[in-house]
């Protein structure tokens, strides 16, 4: 045999050799891609439940007899006849995606989550009409988009926004202090800590004596429609009144103080009428 035989011999055993390794490789790569898990900081938490739940009724412009009845529930709380009755108007308007996200499971650092839920109230600082828009304007800079889950007008309408097992945009560089200590959770290495991970964000309309001034300390206040509304909101919720805190309470950055002018003590008496403590919890305990 020939050297040129001989050669040409080696040279296409060595090409079968190479494809042979080449079909091995893509099918490995193909294996992995097909096999391949989301990370586990993209799962969805699983109690966004105890967060208040649209309650849509059977007609936005006339009164009615209110569909919702009263939730005979396990939890800590149960909503009351008052509740039953009372019949707030409602909108729903869909927030741009860029503007609201997912609920983590783990930090940055995979470190787990086991944060219990809070609800921070704000209020616009504009119409309820301007803040809608903003939350429906795409927005690709991080450091300005923004949401809250709910807004409620001035005439007490509630417009529902995101979903509450979404995470809403609602405050940036933000802490709750609780009775176990300091609560943050940074999602996004460009962007400081914040509550939206746990948090469920409400917001009042300003009334049109305080829009337009970041740094108003005071204006005529909310209507009693709205405060009204924003206790049969919350109603719904299983979240206790030490967890439930403002925009100003929550903010590190030093520059939030809302919602302005705002009567705690009025809304809690108004959340005690829309909701008590299950006779079934009461009795566990």
């Amino acid at each position: 045999m020939s050297f040129r035989d001989w050669a040409t011999r080696v040279l296409l055993i060595s090409l079968m050799f190479t494809a042979l390794s080449v079909a091995l490789l893509i099918g490995k790569i193909n294996q992995l891609k097909t096999h391949s898990i989301t990370p586990s900081n993209q799962e969805i938490t699983t109690n966004w439940s105890e967060y208040p739940q649209a309650q849509l009724q059977l007609s936005k412009n006339q009164p009615a007899k209110s569909s919702v009845t009263t939730r005979q529930n396990a939890g800590r709380y149960r909503t009351t006849e008052a509740f039953a009755k009372y019949l707030p108007r409602y909108e729903i308007a869909a927030v741009d995606p860029s503007n609201y996200g997912d609920r983590y499971t783990q930090d940055i650092n995979g470190v787990k989550l086991t944060n219990q839920p809070i609800i921070v109230i704000h209020e616009t600082g504009y119409s309820a009409d301007s803040a809608v828009n903003f939350f429906q304007t795409l927005h690709e800079d991080e450091s300005v988009q923004a949401s809250y889950h709910t807004l409620i007008k001035l005439d007490g309408t509630v417009v529902y926004l995101v979903p509450p097992e979404k995470r809403a945009f609602g405050a940036a560089n933000s802490v709750f202090e609780s009775f176990n200590g300091i609560e943050t959770v940074q999602t996004n290495p460009n962007l400081a800590p914040s509550v939206n991970n746990f948090a469920y964000h409400v917001s009042l309309e300003t009334p049109p004596d305080g829009r337009g001034d970041n740094y108003i300390k005071a204006h005529s206040g909310y209507t009693e429609e709205q405060y009204h509304s924003l206790a049969w909101l919350i109603a719904q919720s299983q979240i206790p009144e030490d967890r439930i805190t403002t925009h100003q309470q929550v903010d590190r950055s030093g520059q939030k103080i809302d919602p302005v002018s705002f009567d705690f003590d009025k809304f809690l008496t108004l959340l005690n009428t829309y909701r008590q403590i299950s006779p079934v919890y009461r009795a566990q305990g």
